[in-house]
């Protein structure tokens, strides 16, 4: 799939906001009839562009009232130690996000426990065994006011089309 027209940017913007519509419903956003819709959202699966369909959670609600975002520090950038450390990090359930970037921190990540002493415990069982952490530096989050949206996708401009 090189590009996405018109009708896939609808279809992805509508499957973000609602991914459990039928294919009549997401037909009827796109003005397309049923079988090129779900031949197109067939398309998009197969190459990747969605990757899955999931439930959003109130973390609240299931007993993870705390966030937490931490930039950790690696002692040495080996090829395996990076490799170890990321494998690591994905391996861990707590560890809701990670990135690695650039500044004063080799990785951000975001830490999901149910409250301080839940977190105190992620460090010490977890995060300072990582694989080559030298040092973390924790923020308590005190308000998300924006987490996890929908990816902002534009419609192509005109003529553009779906190859």
């Amino acid at each position: 799939m090189e590009s996405l027209d018109r009708h896939d940017v609808v279809l992805l913007n509508e499957l973000q906001r609602d991914a459990r519509q039928t294919v009549q419903q997401l037909a009827e956003a796109v003005g397309l009839s049923t079988t090129p819709v779900w031949k197109r959202v067939k398309e998009m699966e197969a190459a990747g562009v969605i990757r899955g369909y999931a439930a959003r959670i109130d973390r609240d609600k299931v007993g993870l009232g705390m966030a937490v975002i931490a930039e950790l520090n690696l002692t040495r950038h080996s090829e395996d130690d990076v490799r170890r450390f990321e494998q690591a990090v994905a391996d861990c359930p707590q560890i809701v996000g990670c990135w690695a970037t650039t500044g004063q921190a080799d990785y951000v990540i975001k830490v999901l426990a149910p409250d301080i002493a839940g977190y105190e415990r992620f460090l010490h069982e977890t995060a300072f065994k990582l694989p080559g952490v030298t040092h973390v530096r924790s923020s308590v989050v005190l308000k998300e006011v924006k987490s996890e949206g929908p990816l902002p996708l534009a419609l192509p401009e005109a003529g553009r089309r779906r190859r």
